[in-house]
């Protein structure tokens, strides 16, 4: 079975969750999908004063991690083609003192609107996979990565240690949908969405493959929390 992941049902989707879509992501990750976050902006750590983008940033909460870890001057550039999504991303910035710094674009990262070489990180955190076409989202976060910069990709994966593996799975393909439909419902069926993208998204040697394949160089990947979810940093 093929997910639809046309660029059309991807953004009515998230349109639709959008005013929900922090507490559900807390909820429903248990709150574990701000440790990954931590860790990426850890492990992919700002040096120096050039820029860094988010690319498919949702409501901008990566974005908001990198800010914090910022020299003095640098600036954030946060894009996601769902207009609904980066209100709330502007709604949050709102509240949160000191988070000017972040630039909301309204962009497709198929299509980024931006020079080449531009940006000493250019990240994405669970959209990926939600991009039409991995290999060009993939061509155009290293087309404006900075010679020596780095591209880092978190995504979710699935488990390979039993019995981890089987009760991870039935969370995550029967309960997670039901319960996501139940607390935010949506006429795209979102929450059923996911595990079905997770499960023919690339992960592991495969995705590195294909980033390699952008032009990224010494490519490796992180598991975090027994498997759940996968960093992975290139080099370009």
């Amino acid at each position: 079975m093929n997910v639809d992941k046309s660029d059309a049902r991807v953004k009515r989707m998230f349109g639709q969750i959008a005013p929900g879509y922090d507490r559900m992501n807390h909820l429903l990750s248990m709150n574990v999908d701000r440790y990954w976050r931590w860790k990426t902006v850890r492990r992919v750590a700002p040096q120096g004063t050039a820029p860094i983008l988010d690319v498919c940033t949702g409501t901008g909460d990566l974005a908001f991690a990198y800010l914090r870890r910022v020299q003095p001057g640098t600036e954030v550039v946060a894009t996601d083609f769902c207009r609904e999504m980066l209100q709330v991303g502007r709604r949050k910035q709102q509240r949160r003192p000191g988070s000017g710094r972040v630039t909301f674009v309204e962009a497709d990262t198929q299509q980024l609107p931006f020079e080449n070489d531009v940006f000493q990180i250019v990240s994405v955190a669970f959209g990926l996979r939600n991009v039409a076409d991995t290999d060009q989202g993939l061509a155009e976060m290293a087309r404006v990565c900075k010679p020596g910069g780095k591209v880092a990709v978190l995504e979710f994966s699935e488990p390979g240690w039993q019995p981890f593996k089987a009760i991870y799975g039935c969370y995550m393909n029967y309960l997670l949908p039901r319960i996501g439909q139940l607390l935010a419902r949506n006429k795209e069926n979102a929450y059923k969405y996911l595990p079905e993208s997770v499960g023919e998204f690339p992960s592991g040697r495969a995705l590195v493959k294909r980033m390699e394949e952008s032009g990224l160089q010494e490519v490796r990947f992180h598991r975090l929390s027994l498997g759940i979810a996968t960093l992975y940093v290139g080099v370009k």
